[in-house]
C-alpha cells in the first residue's frame, strides 16, 4: 500500500501510510502521461494527419504514390466514424486529381517498428485493450470478431470481422460451454496476420462479438481510402500498402491536405474518463517523437521521467515502462501522484486538466465510487484496476471550499476489485468526516 492525503490549500498532511512506497499504479499511470502532454503541447494542440505525394500532377493524373503520414493521432475513425474520408476525397478533387498511377501508402514511420510495448504481458497482446500503437491509428485499432456458438463441446464459428479485415487468419479454439460469461480471448502480434482465439463462451448463444486488436490499422486505412477514391471515380492504379520503418526523406513530398484531430483537451478527457489505453499509449509514444525520430518507447520513458523530475516530482524511485499502466513493472508512489496533482491544479491548464478527470458517482470509471454518499460529485480522480489492484488519485472538494489532494494505491489485495473499492470508499468517507 501507499497512501497520501494532503490539504492542497494549507499543505497540511491529513493522513499518510508508506507514502514513498512505489507500487504498480495500473491506469492511474495515465495521470503522468496526460498531464505531461497537456503541459508540453497545450490543450489546443491538434494531431495532424498529412496527405502528400512525391511525384507530379499533370493533366489530372498524380504520377507517383499518395502517402497518408501519421503523427500518433489516436482518434482517426474512432467508433467506426469514417466520414472524414469523404473530406479527403474532396480535397484531392479540389487539386484536380482524377487518377493516381501509384498506390495509397500508409506512412507510419514517425514511430519505430516496436508497436507492442515489451513491458506488457504476452497474454494481453492482441486484445482490444492492449493494441499495437502506430503513428497511424485507425478504427480504435480494434476489430469485432463475430462468432456463432453452438452445442456444448463444439467450437464456435467465426462468421466475419467488423470492420472487414481481408487477410486476417484465425486459429480458432473457442469452446462452447455451459457457462454464463464471455471467457473468450484474442492473442497475436502487430503486423501478424494470425490471431489465436481461445477460451470459452456460453453455448447456444447465437451470434456474438469478441473484440481484438487490428494487426495493421494503417494498412486498413489505406485500403479504405483507396476504396473511397475509386467509388468517387478517382482511378488508383496500385494496391494499398504501408511503410513502418523510418528513413530520412530523400525525395521531397508535396502536401495536399492536412486533417486535424480534436483538441488535445478532448483527447485527454477520453483518455482519463474512460481509461482508454490506446489514447494513453499514443500520447506516450508522441512524447518520444519530441526527442528524435523515429519515436521509441525508450525515448518516451526518458522524456516522461525527465519532465516530471524538472517539475519537482520525486520521480527518482519510479519505474516507467509505458504510458497507460498496463505494464506490471510500472511503479509509482502516492507522494509522486500528490505532487503531480498539486502542480497541475496550479497550472495555467488546470481547468482543462480537472475537466479531464471522471467525477465520483457521475462519470466514467468513477460512476460507482461514493455513489449516494456525501462524496458523490465531489471527487475528481483517476482510477486504476488490475487483478488484486485498486487505485485512486485525484482531488476532493471539501465543504469549506478547500481542496484535498490524495492518492490511495492498494496492490496484491485479496478479494474482488469491488470489495477493495468499498474499503477505499469507507476510508475516504471516514478521513473526510
Amino acid at each position: 500500500m501507499s497512501v497520501y492525503v494532503q490539504n492542497m490549500n494549507t499543505g497540511e498532511v491529513i493522513d499518510c501510510y508508506r507514502p514513498d512506497n512505489v507500487v504498480p499504479p495500473a491506469s492511474v499511470m495515465k495521470l503522468l502521461t496526460t498531464a505531461a502532454v497537456l503541459e508540453i503541447a497545450g490543450p489546443g494542440y491538434r494531431f495532424p494527419t498529412i496527405l502528400e505525394h512525391s511525384g507530379t500532377i499533370e493533366n489530372g493524373v498524380l504520377h507517383g504514390n499518395l502517402y497518408i503520414r501519421g503523427t500518433c493521432d489516436p482518434s482517426l475513425g474512432t467508433k467506426g466514424q469514417t466520414a472524414f474520408l469523404n473530406r479527403w476525397v474532396k480535397a484531392l478533387k479540389a487539386q484536380g486529381i482524377r487518377a493516381i498511377d501509384g498506390s495509397v501508402i500508409a506512412d507510419m514511420s514517425m514511430l519505430d517498428g516496436e508497436a507492442q510495448n515489451p513491458g506488457w504481458l504476452c497474454e494481453d497482446a492482441g486484445n482490444y485493450y492492449a493494441p499495437g500503437i502506430f503513428a497511424l491509428n485507425y478504427y480504435d485499432n480494434t476489430m469485432n470478431i463475430v462468432l456463432a456458438s453452438g452445442e456444448p463441446g463444439t467450437v464456435a464459428t467465426v462468421l466475419k470481422t467488423e470492420p472487414k479485415v481481408e487477410d486476417v487468419v484465425f486459429i480458432n479454439h473457442i469452446r462452447c460451454d455451459k457457462i454464463t460469461y464471455d471467457g473468450a480471448f484474442v492473442s497475436g502480434l502487430p503486423y501478424s496476420r494470425e490471431r489465436y482465439l481461445t477460451g470459452a463462451v456460453p453455448s447456444n448463444l447465437g451470434m456474438f462479438g469478441v473484440k481484438g486488436d487490428l494487426p495493421n490499422p494503417g494498412l486498413l486505412l489505406a485500403r479504405h481510402f483507396t476504396a473511397r477514391l475509386r467509388e468517387a471515380g478517382i482511378i488508383v492504379k496500385g494496391e494499398p500498402d504501408y511503410m513502418a520503418d523510418y528513413y530520412p526523406m530523400r525525395i521531397p513530398r508535396q502536401e495536399l491536405y492536412i486533417h486535424y484531430s480534436e483538441p488535445l483537451s478532448e483527447l485527454i478527457k477520453e483518455t482519463n474518463v474512460n481509461s482508454n489505453n490506446l489514447y494513453a499509449e499514443s500520447l506516450f509514444r508522441y512524447l518520444g517523437t519530441r526527442y528524435t525520430l523515429p519515436g521509441t518507447i525508450h525515448n518516451s520513458q526518458e522524456i516522461l521521467r525527465d519532465y516530471w523530475r524538472r517539475r519537482g516530482v520525486s520521480i527518482q524511485n519510479a519505474i516507467i515502462k509505458d504510458g497507460c499502466g498496463l505494464a506490471p513493472q510500472d511503479a509509482v508512489s502516492a507522494r509522486m501522484f500528490v505532487q503531480l496533482l498539486t502542480i497541475m491544479a496550479r497550472s495555467k491548464n488546470s481547468k482543462e486538466w480537472v475537466e479531464s478527470l471522471p467525477v465520483s458517482g457521475k462519470t466514467g470509471t468513477l460512476t460507482s465510487l461514493c455513489l449516494g454518499t456525501s462524496l458523490e460529485g465531489r471527487i475528481h480522480a483517476k482510477s486504476g484496476t488490475i487483478a488484486g489492484t485498486k487505485n485512486f488519485a485525484g482531488y476532493i472538494d471539501m465543504p469549506n471550499g478547500e481542496t484535498w489532494v490524495f492518492a490511495i494505491l492498494i496492490n496484491s489485495a485479496p478479494g474482488k476489485a469491488k470489495n477493495i473499492q468499498s474499503v477505499i470508499q469507507k476510508y475516504l468517507l471516514d478521513v473526510c468526516k
